[in-house]
This record gives C-alpha cells, structure tokens and sequence, in this order.
C-alpha cells in the first residue's frame, strides 16, 4: 500500500476539487467562477502532492515551453473572463505536457495488445495501426 504524507492528501483533495469545479463549470456552460476556481484548485493541489520544486521542474523544462504556455495562458484567459477560449487553450496544453506520457504508454505491452476488433486483410488493429504509423506522425 501507498503511504501519503499529510500535504499529500491534502493535494490530492485538492486536485479533485479542481476537476471536480472543472467539470462542473463546463456543465453549466462554462461558468468562469468555477472554471477560475477549478483552475486554483488544480494547480495547487498538483504543487501539494508532488510538491513545489518538481512543479516548477514539471512545468517549466525546456521542451515544455509551448505546452506550459499554452496551458497556463489557457488558466490565464479563464481567470480574465474568457471561458470558452481558456479551456481549448488548457486542453491542447495539458495535451501537449502529457504527450510523453503517451509515447511511454505506447511501448507497453498492455497498450500495444489487441484491443480493437480487427479489420479486413489485418491480423490485427494494433498491427494496422503500427504498420501504418496511424498513431503519431
């Protein structure tokens, strides 16, 4: 079993808060209170659980410039009171700041196993899809 420190479960509440304002603000038409305060949330709560030092190395690292920019001007733009555009803004950032994590998971075994339903003159989809470099180009 995991163990958590205090501030770890305070930062996992807190991350969870943020989603849960998050979605809820998109709910109800993207509501810029709520999607402000998810914003807080969310980033606080990441700064709680993995602490302050690796956020700020999380974020800002060179290859993650666009992706930080986006995705932080994205909670930027919610906060000024522009909902719509700051949440396509923060998606295609968190997108973007996560893209090595699904390089990562396409090397694993769970990820590259037959899922899908095969098509004709295929084996398989994962060996359609790896064949044709349908995933990243």
């Amino acid at each position: 079993m995991i163990s958590l420190t205090d501030s770890q479960k305070i930062g996992m509440g807190l991350t969870g808060f943020g989603v849960f304002f998050l979605f809820f603000g998109m709910i109800l038409f993207f509501d810029k209170a709520l999607l402000a305060i998810g914003n807080i949330l969310f980033v606080a709560g990441l700064a709680f659980v993995i602490g302050l030092e690796r956020t700020f190395r999380f974020f800002f690292q060179k290859h993650k410039m666009k992706a930080t920019s986006f995705f932080l001007g994205g909670v930027f733009v919610v906060l000024i009171g522009w909902p719509i555009i700051g949440v396509v803004l923060e998606i295609y950032g968190f997108f973007l700041l996560f893209s090595m994590w699904t390089k990562w998971a396409r090397a694993t075994p769970w990820y590259n196993s037959d899922f899908f339903i095969p098509k004709e003159g295929c084996r398989s989809t994962a060996g359609f899809i790896k064949q044709h470099n349908l995933l990243w180009r």
